[in-house]
């Protein structure tokens, strides 16, 4: 097992000081989360060194009085050979001891906390980080808009050669390794099976003209040869049926491994929307994977929704092995009611290591509550859950009291991702762990992550809830440094909120001069340790912009891609950005490909 990046920053979640590279070629027995956010597999196996792949899993548990809703399910899939050419490669799935380097991006905002941080970062300062010193350096170009978030693998060797890789995914279904010094294509591998294409868009303009990798696949750089890439592609065959597959890519090659693709399938209990005796099948034809990829513990979880949230659907949430692609456990979270779309913006489900936190944009909620707080019929919608990990099940959540209207007037919840906040200490010296959502209403949620509140028709029992903090609703995530969460609101500045006492300072201690459209911002930050800090926003708009912020007075500008007319510009932007850093860099993905800032 490899000390991950997500296990270095978890390990503290608030007082992390990473500087340069950390190697680790040495066991660990235990950290935070498994080590596995960003890439132990905490679990071993065997793989399977097929080119099929098939999976099936059940996960028992009753709804009962005990509090913790159950889940039951089925699932197979049967995986087919990668139609590039490639060549499908089957290895071992046990994890192996690797180097492991602070300055690698293996996930969606960087952590299972989903905090945003990269805290390696010694080139970028508030002192060169300016026009007449920094701005677009390359431009990698892609063949569909880049709705995933890069990620990047500090010194992996390929052909004996050490190279810090960029991985590109795009909605025309291929994934691109590039160097991230020189900027070549390294590879390039289509995940369409042969005879298909990228789905259509369905007639709706949430992802289109094409649909193919959306979600920011995830990667453990312990398994395998050369460590691995997940991703979930969708394609359509020439017979008009659809098809989600999980892959498995070496980092190295593009290869796929594990025995992967698995064909993505699933059945559950209920007499929701589109049940037939009992029993909802999951549609592929109805559902996208928009949230990012998550791993922990051995794990991969996937969240479904559905096209412009239309369709006779329901909410399905899976988990498959990250060393043989089998399912293990499927929850579908409103299988008595309809819709429960989990999307977030593409933002990534949260964790603390023993738990996962996942926002559900809309849908059934029901409010007959059995014993101990939750609803009898197993039906969550807008609201946000805490999942046990491995076998899914929803040991705790937080519904607003005004649920039911929210979700009738289209007032999602789950407009926007979870994030897990470093352990707080109140007043009174009492710890707290709590973790904070946001969503269409403009109202900020912090809740208890050991008593999340769950539903009441006259209040909202949790920690903290900021009404008018926020001008505008949220479509993203926020992000964590330093003591301070910050939030980016649609036609909103981004804000900066101090945490003190266990509690977010209701008013902004600093703001950006910038108010953000649609879809707002989810900013990053960057920072060597405590010092250097910099916040990264992505602005969409005919032509998109980076805007970069001194983390501690958000009001301080230091740099945006049109102060130097059109040199740093990139064309139209995307919705739903987050700025990924890296070693200097800074890769914002594009409707085309991925614009890279950096010194000039």
């Amino acid at each position: 097992m490899r000390i991950s990046q997500a296990g270095v920053e978890a390990s503290g979640l608030g007082a992390w000081t990473r500087r340069g590279t950390i190697v680790a070629l040495i066991a660990v027995a235990s950290c935070f989360a498994s080590c596995g956010g960003g890439g132990s597999g905490g679990t071993s196996g065997v793989g399977s060194g097929s080119a099929s792949g098939s999976g099936s899993g059940t996960s028992g548990g009753s709804d009962s009085g005990s509090g913790s809703t159950g889940s039951s399910g089925t699932g197979s899939g049967t995986g087919s050979t990668n139609g590039t050419g490639t060549g499908t490669t089957g290895t071992g799935s046990t994890p192996s001891a690797v180097t492991a380097y602070a300055t690698d991006v293996l996930m969606h905002h960087n952590d299972i906390g989903r905090t945003g941080q990269m805290l390696a970062e010694t080139t970028l300062t508030p002192a060169n980080v300016n026009s007449a010193s920094f701005g677009k350096v390359a431009f990698l170009a892609a063949d569909g808009k880049v709705d995933g978030q890069p990620l990047f693998v500090t010194s992996l060797s390929i052909g004996g050669t050490a190279h810090d890789v960029v991985y590109v995914v795009t909605e025309h279904d291929s994934v691109y390794a590039y160097d991230a010094a020189s900027f070549a294509q390294l590879w390039k591998v289509s995940l369409i099976g042969s005879g298909e294409t990228p789905s259509d868009d369905h007639g709706c303009p949430d992802i289109t003209p094409e649909i193919g990798i959306t979600s920011t696949p995830v990667i453990d750089r312990s398994r395998g040869t050369n460590g691995v890439l997940y991703a979930v592609a969708m394609t359509k065959d020439s017979g008009g049926g659809y098809h989600h597959r999980l892959h498995a890519l070496d980092l190295a090659t593009g290869a796929e491994v594990l025995g992967g693709p698995t064909e993505i399938a699933a059945t559950y209990p209920g007499n929701g929307a589109g049940s037939v005796n009992g029993v909802i099948t999951f549609n592929p034809s109805l559902h996208t994977e928009r949230a990012a990829l998550t791993l922990v513990g051995g794990n991969i979880y996937m969240g479904w929704t559905a096209h412009c949230m239309g369709g006779s659907y329901t909410g399905w949430m899976m988990v498959y092995s990250a060393g043989t692609l089998k399912q293990t456990s499927v929850l579908n979270i409103t299988p008595n009611g309809s819709q429960g779309s989990i999307w977030m913006a593409g933002s990534g489900m949260a964790s603390d290591g023993t738990s996962l936190y996942v926002v559900d944009g809309n849908g059934t909620f029901g409010t007959t509550l059995n014993a101990a707080g939750f609803p009898v019929d197993g039906d969550f919608g807008d609201s946000m859950m805490k999942l046990s990990l491995g076998t899914l099940q929803v040991t705790d959540y937080f519904a607003m009291s005004d649920v039911v209207t929210q979700a009738a007037t289209d007032n999602d919840f789950g407009s926007g991702g979870a994030m897990v906040l470093p352990d707080q200490t109140t007043a009174s010296g009492v710890v707290k762990h709590l973790a904070v959502a946001a969503g269409k209403d403009n109202h900020i949620y912090v809740v208890d992550r050991d008593s999340m509140g769950k539903f009441n028709p006259t209040s909202n029992n949790i920690w903290q809830e900021l009404i008018g903090t926020l001008a505008g609703g949220i479509w993203g995530s926020p992000a964590y440094y330093n003591g301070v969460v910050y939030y980016g609101g649609l036609n909103d500045n981004l804000k900066a909120l101090p945490v003190s006492g266990a509690f977010l300072a209701t008013t902004a201690a600093s703001r950006s001069p910038t108010t953000f459209p649609y879809p707002g911002a989810t900013p990053a930050v960057s920072a060597n340790g405590a010092s250097n800090g910099i916040v990264w926003a992505a602005e969409n708009g005919t032509t998109g912009a980076l805007h970069a912020y001194n983390a501690g007075n958000l009001a301080v500008e230091l740099y945006n891609s049109n102060q130097a007319g059109t040199r740093d510009q990139w064309g139209a932007g995307n919705k739903f950005i987050t700025p990924m850093i890296a070693r200097g860099k800074v890769y914002v993905g594009a409707t085309n490909g991925v614009a890279v800032f950096g010194l000039l």
